[in-house]
């Protein structure tokens, strides 16, 4: 029969880092959590307020009564040169939908056993069904940090979580023996880009740069922070690269599937030059978080990162963009070239 120490010794057995489970109750308080991010930042109320589904399981899940959750280290893979600090890495090697990962693979090998076990299990890979940091926080699996970040002892932030839940009251912690931040401690808060992360575990959605290139920065011409966003086109790594507990805790020993091939497509000129058709097929089925009917944003966020790190080679594809197909690419190139006209007449003091 199936029982705490089976499930849990199945997930290592797949590949997973820990495991853990707690009753669907103790995730309830984290909309006190959610709450005070939305009283600091009003601003982002109608956006956090749909995480609200996290809690309350049992409105939409009335047979659940526990959660499983799992930890998958993903700081493992090697990442090509040419798009470190341009797409973060955890989208880079994002085992949640790639089939042809051993950590999807896994996912899939992991509920077909709870199943078969006789455990009606719900999940979702892309998003999940809760509030899956704090869930392995509940559940002893590390800690969450100043930055934000859920950190196990061994890997650091470079972990991904998943979380099932299931119908049998279950419970299974561990005891975290993670040290925390020193309270003199403030790296990720100085190295933040845009401030987004203004004080320990608080951040303004609104200004992440990870928020900027995917969720929001829809007109990135007129966004305050274009310019503190560096060359980073999708996603953000800053935070987690300047906390000393992730110091040595990525070991590029491992591939994954087809990064290598994606990475000889994906360059600022390259997406510049990139077919609708491919960026809609190819690159929004890997980065979802810009969906199909918003592509051009790959676009603009390549022509402020150009802007931000400017060299002469980026003329002609700037002025190609002018003339592309979608208006909003054609408004920020534009912008551009008239930001970078301005400076090169602007004599050098």
């Amino acid at each position: 029969m199936v029982n705490e120490k089976s499930i849990k010794e199945k997930a290592l057995e797949l590949g997973y880092e820990d495991c853990g489970i707690i009753s669907i109750s103790e995730i309830n308080d984290y909309m006190e959590k959610l709450n005070n991010r939305i009283g600091k930042f009003p601003n982002t109320k109608k956006y956090l307020e749909n995480f609200s589904r996290f809690v309350n399981l049992n409105e939409g899940f009335p047979w659940a009564k526990s959660i499983i959750i799992c930890v998958q280290k993903y700081g493992k893979y090697i990442i090509p040169n040419n798009l470190k600090n341009v797409i973060a890495k955890y989208y880079l090697v994002d085992g949640r939908i790639n089939e042809q990962s051993v950590d999807f693979q896994a996912s899939i090998e992991f509920e077909t056993f709870l199943n078969k076990a006789g455990l009606k299990t719900a999940t979702e890979r892309k998003f999940g069904l809760t509030a899956l940091r704090w869930a392995a926080f509940k559940a002893g699996l590390g800690i969450i940090r100043r930055n934000n970040f859920f950190y196990t002892e061994k890997s650091g932030s470079w972990v991904y979580l998943e979380a099932w839940l299931i119908d049998c009251d279950m419970e299974m912690k561990n005891n975290n023996n993670s040290k925390p931040c020193p309270n003199n401690c403030n790296k990720c808060i100085k190295a933040c880009p845009t401030q987004s992360l203004c004080e320990p575990y608080v951040m303004n959605r609104s200004t992440c740069v990870s928020c900027l290139t995917t969720w929001e920065g829809w007109d990135m011409s007129k966004e305050p922070n274009n310019h503190n966003i560096g060359n980073w086109i999708y996603g953000c790594d800053v935070c987690q690269d300047a906390c000393p507990f992730n110091k040595n805790k990525w070991m590029e020993n491992e591939q994954f599937p087809q990064l290598n091939e994606l990475a000889e497509h994906i360059s600022l000129e390259k997406i510049i030059e990139m077919d609708y058709a491919y960026l809609e097929s190819i690159i929004s089925s890997k980065f979802f978080y810009i969906g199909k009917n918003d592509v051009y944003k790959w676009k603009t966020n390549a022509l402020n990162a150009m802007l931000n790190n400017y060299n002469e080679n980026y003329l002609p594809y700037i002025k190609k963009a002018c003339n592309d197909s979608n208006e909003h690419v054609r408004t920020m190139a534009e912008w551009v070239l008239e930001k970078i006209t301005v400076q090169l007449s602007c004599p050098r003091g």
